[in-house]
């Protein structure tokens, strides 16, 4: 991307969506590019770059950014097992297990339950600087998964809801001495009170069109406020069970890492990826007369936003602006920042950002004893040239 970049260019990809307020989300206010206005190309980002999607992931080019929801062909997307095809008439949901009835449920016998709309955003737990594009923001079309739960009756003694995809792979799996070959569908669980929360959604349609292949057609779950993992895709069976689930993309793969100082001793802490941290990022700088206008992104599990702030170089930290559009608990939150009086040279940027319980997103120091890629939430610096 070069200094050259304009308004029409960016807005070429199409990733503007107006009149989402007729369907009962706010229209978009935070201003897109003025006419004329030029984006100034970050210096960190490889100059041989491709976000061309691939068979097996999707990225987001978050510096084209001009709204509050991803369109569906844009919107990032990874797999375990490759992409299932699947027939819309005949998929059927499975609920079995620990619930009074077993039922078969026809995506027309979900409709039937449903047709609300979620707003949600999230990032693949991987997800990091400096390209950030494993993350999106959708309007998701669905049903509850309590309405779907409570329709089969969950037992008492019910602990772990299980959800499966039709996904699945011939894998070598150890014990011990012994490996054996099993054909592994990718899985994840929810505990019961989480999963029987209002939160958690079956989605058929993403931005009010049916699901693409890449983003699960024709069901999948959403988790609000968890990372992407959590979201299964081409969901096909969901077992409630008493005992935890330990399958290989929640127990083994999905971990974080982490060292703390106990009373001058380390002690490493292992734990499971679920609910996203708190994070913001930069996701473009524009120049409009003598004004930059930095934009970007808040990701975070649902607990209101307090404030996000832009420092430049190393001064001082200052208030940036909240887009107020989209105050859905769980959408993704975007912000600006006017910086004037910029001089000629190279600049660092980089944002912050603090939610209502007083927590702040870490610095790269205060993780500096986690050992594991996943969950990468730290304070991510922009370096730009004005000329």
């Amino acid at each position: 991307m070069t200094t050259q970049n304009t308004r029409r260019q960016v807005l070429k990809g199409g990733l503007a969506m107006a009149g989402l307020g007729v369907l009962g989300f706010p229209n978009w206010v935070l201003p897109a590019l003025a006419q004329g206005a030029v984006v100034i190309p970050f210096l960190d980002i490889p100059e041989d770059v491709n976000f061309e999607p691939t068979p097996e992931r999707r990225s987001l080019d978050v510096r084209r950014i001009d709204g509050p929801f991803t369109p569906a062909d844009q919107f990032f997307t990874t797999q375990h097992y490759g992409h299932p095809v699947l027939e819309a008439a005949s998929h059927r949901l499975t609920v079995s297990g620990l619930v009074d009835r077993s039922v078969s449920l026809s995506l027309d016998d979900l409709r039937q339950m449903g047709g609300t709309e979620l707003a949600a955003g999230f990032e693949c737990s991987g997800n990091r600087p400096p390209l950030q594009g494993s993350s999106s923001n959708g309007r998701w079309t669905g049903v509850p998964l309590r309405t779907v739960l409570e329709h089969a009756g969950v037992q008492a003694a019910a602990r772990e809801v299980v959800f499966f995809g039709a996904d699945s792979r011939e894998e070598e799996m150890e014990w011990r001495r012994s490996t054996f070959s099993v054909n592994v569908r990718f899985g994840r669980s929810l505990p019961r009170e989480h999963a029987l929360s209002p939160a958690p959604f079956l989605a058929y349609a993403l931005n009010g069109e049916p699901l693409t292949r890449h983003q699960g057609f024709p069901l999948r779950l959403i988790v609000p406020g968890w990372y992407g993992v959590a979201n299964v895709k081409w969901l096909s069976d969901i077992q409630v069970q008493h005992e935890r689930y330990v399958g290989k993309w929640q127990a083994r793969e999905y971990r974080t890492i982490k060292g703390e100082m106990v009373d001058g001793e380390m002690r490493w802490n292992e734990t499971a990826i679920g609910a996203m941290r708190l994070k913001s990022f930069l996701a473009r700088v524009t120049r409009e007369g003598s004004v930059h206008r930095v934009l970007g992104v808040v990701l975070h599990d649902g607990t209101p936003v307090r404030s996000v702030e832009v420092r430049v170089d190393d001064g001082p930290w200052q208030a940036a602006t909240m887009d107020r559009s989209t105050p859905e608990t769980y959408a993704w939150k975007l912000f600006t920042y006017d910086w004037t009086g910029a001089t000629p040279g190279e600049h660092t940027l980089v944002s912050r950002v603090t939610d209502a319980n007083g927590q702040v997103q870490p610095t790269a120091e205060d993780l500096e004893h986690k050992v594991t890629f996943l969950e990468n939430n730290q304070q991510a610096p922009r370096t730009v040239r004005i000329s």
